[in-house]
């Protein structure tokens, strides 16, 4: 038997090293195909020729002949002296071989975001005494967290959140003497919580959130000195005051104990039920507070309008009081959130806030401080366009961000100017009607404006195409029904060199097709489901930096030619469905600049000969090209995998007697 020097060995074992590295690079993209994982072809035959490239004359890696992404190949647990292995995001599906557990040199070992990786843990794992990081989140592993988990004595970084394990967490855990950071949140773990994780002296981060605990949260949490994250569920002992080191607390329900005023270093508290003590107002450090929400453990938070615990929280920067139950009865809180010096964000979402009880309040008794910049009154009960009034009011010159989606309001879309500073408006989904006034002024900071989901008619003011900062337009899902000639002329202003998106879909726009290329920063147009007809002039062209384009279900005629798409390198999404009678129709040899991921030509004329140009794409997750005229036979597309007929998006749909020629 030849010998073999240790230089020899240390170079062929880099090499391998080397090859694991760059499968696991090559592996982060994988095709699904009818519940299935396995390597685009073309991935396959390289790492198959990478290995074939090797020198291996000592048969090392003589158990690797394919290159299935499938499963963990076991052939990694030939490498023995292997101490860092990330095998996140790839793919990979089934269980995680017991073999790994020999891998005894390893320290990092990092499995996360899989999603098809399944089974329990093997208690082989046990075995890797110098493992110092392990996370296993993000996949769909099940069962009893093995008690073997107890004997990595050097664990540093425990990871097991977003999988379905169940049962008890073990006791030997509390073994884990080096643990600064322990992750179990979102699985099904029940039971009592082990006192002994009250002996994990060096831990930093605990989140057991989201599970099915039962009884009190032990006391022995209180010992954990050095905790600064802590996420529970459940009753909460008081001894939880004494963890003076804390930074964040997330408690998602039951009682609340009045010690933890004591939290002297808190920085951000989330309290999802029972009631808030006063003594929270002891907490001078506290930058971020979230206070009801819908909670996970249940019980709703109410809290006292005779309290003024609030006021005394002069660093506050941001304030959450989602779902709070009877906040809209409460006629003192809300002056005294306008009077915290430092507020910049504020969150009343689902807080069933009116037009009564706000208006009720004169602006300046609620004039907020200069610092807010961000107000979310999202899903509340307004129901009048006076409440933007009202608002200006209060933060017209530092308003930045203003979100009142679901509601109710009603009336025509009020002048928006005086919002001087305002970047970002959301009013979808409320009842605004009628015509957009043309001395309708927006915002002259406004990027984005979404007033989907509303009843406007008529069409888009001049106005809207001077704002020059406008980046996001949303006035999909309304009754609009100008002409779209007229629209792209008003929005022609200095927005055509700083629009990016354009959503205009499901309204009753008509009319043809327009140059559009004059929109220099466009990626997104959408102008699905309406009215647009008429023949497509043969000299106009699509936006240089269009990356998705969205026309379907029109009654667009003409022909598309290559032409049109010739400076479109960066389309990804094409969507030009059900315009029957719309061809597309290119030279022979034409080779689109572009890779498209959807392709959705259902309805269009494409035949009576397949399309070459659509042989060129192989990038593509979802193809619709059915009842389109092709009476040739679908040919195979060079590296890439049809795995069946569909009319779903997950796969390829065209006329069955094609394929089957």
């Amino acid at each position: 038997m030849p010998t073999m020097n240790p230089d020899s060995f240390k170079f062929i074992e880099a090499l391998i090293i080397l090859m694991v590295g760059l499968m696991m690079m090559m592996m982060l993209q994988v095709v699904c195909a009818e519940e299935e994982i396995m390597c685009i072809e073309r991935e396959r035959e390289a790492l198959l020729q990478f290995k074939a490239a090797l020198v291996d004359d000592y048969g090392m890696l003589s158990s690797w002949t394919t290159a299935d992404c499938g499963e963990i190949p076991k052939s990694l647990m030939e490498l023995q002296q292997l101490n860092y292995l990330d095998l996140s995001d790839s793919g990979f599906e089934g269980k995680i071989p017991t073999q790994l557990g020999s891998l005894s040199h390893l320290k990092y070992l990092n499995l996360s975001g899989n999603y098809y990786l399944e089974g329990s843990i093997p208690p082989q794992l046990g075995n890797l005494s110098q493992l110092q990081r392990l996370d296993l989140s993000f996949n769909y592993f099940e069962g009893n967290i093995p008690s073997q988990i107890g004997n990595l004595s050097q664990l540093q970084r425990l990871d097991l959140s977003r999988n379905r394990f169940e049962g008890n967490i073990p006791s030997q855990i509390g073994n884990l003497s080096e643990l600064r950071h322990l992750y179990l949140s979102w699985n099904t773990l029940e039971g009592n919580i082990p006192s002994q994780i009250g002996n994990l002296s060096k831990l930093q981060h605990l989140d057991l959130s989201y599970n099915y605990f039962e009884g009190s949260i032990p006391s022995q949490l209180g010992n954990l000195s050095n905790l600064q994250k802590l996420y529970l569920g459940g009753s909460v002992p008081s001894r939880l005051g004494n963890l003076s080191n804390l930074l964040k607390l997330y408690l998602g329900g039951g009682s609340v104990p009045s010690r933890l005023g004591n939290l002297s270093n808190l920085l951000k508290l989330y309290l999802g039920g029972g009631s808030v003590p006063s003594r929270l107002g002891n907490l001078p450090n506290l930058l971020k507070l979230y206070l009801g929400g819908r909670s996970y453990y249940g019980g709703a938070l109410k809290i006292d309008d005779g309290d003024r615990w609030l006021s005394n929280l002069i660093s506050l920067t941001h304030l959450s009081l989602d779902s709070i139950s009877n906040l809209n009865t409460s006629h003192s809180f809300l002056p005294m959130i306008a009077k915290l010096p430092k507020l910049r964000e504020l969150s009343l979402i689902h807080c069933s806030l009116s037009d009564h009880f706000i208006l009720s309040l004169k602006p300046s008794k609620f004039n907020f401080s200069s610092s807010l910049s961000i107000l979310d009154l999202t899903w509340n009960s307004f129901t009048s366009s006076t409440i933007l009034q009202w608002l200006s009011g209060c933060a017209r010159f530092s308003l930045q961000e203003l979100n009142l989606r679901g509601n109710q309001i009603n009336g025509t879309l009020p002048d928006l100017s005086i919002f001087s500073a305002l970047k970002r408006l959301d009013l979808s989904e409320n009842q605004l009607n009628g015509k957009i006034l043309d001395s309708t002024k927006l915002p002259p900071l406004l990027e984005s404006l979404s007033i989907t989901s509303n009843i406007l008619e008529g069409g888009i003011p001049k106005s809207f195409g001077n704002a020059c900062a406008l980046r996001s337009l949303d006035m999909s899902y309304n009754s609009l029904s100008e002409e779209f000639p007229m629209i792209i002329h008003h929005l022609s202003g200095c927005a055509r060199y700083s629009l990016e998106r354009l959503y205009l879909g499901k309204n009753q726009i008509n009319g043809t097709l327009p140059d559009l290329s004059i929109f220099s920063s466009l990626r997104e147009l959408y102008l699905s489901g309406n009215k647009l007809n008429g023949e497509i002039p043969k000299d106009i062209k699509f936006p240089p930096q269009l990356e998705e384009l969205d026309m379907q279900s029109n009654s667009l005629k003409g022909v598309l030619t290559d032409y049109h798409f010739a400076n479109m390198s960066k389309l990804d999404f094409l969507e030009l469905s059900d315009n029957s009678l719309l061809a597309l129709t290119f030279s022979q040899n034409w080779v689109p600049p572009f890779q498209l991921s959807h392709i959705g030509l259902r309805s269009c004329k494409l035949g009576p000969v397949f399309p070459k140009w659509l042989e060129t794409q192989n990038q593509f997750g979802d193809i619709d090209i059915s009842n389109s005229g092709i009476e040739d036979m679908v040919p195979k597309w060079k590296n890439t995998y049809i795995h069946g007929i569909s009319s779903s998006s997950s796969s390829i749909a065209i006329e069955k007697q094609q394929l089957n020629r």
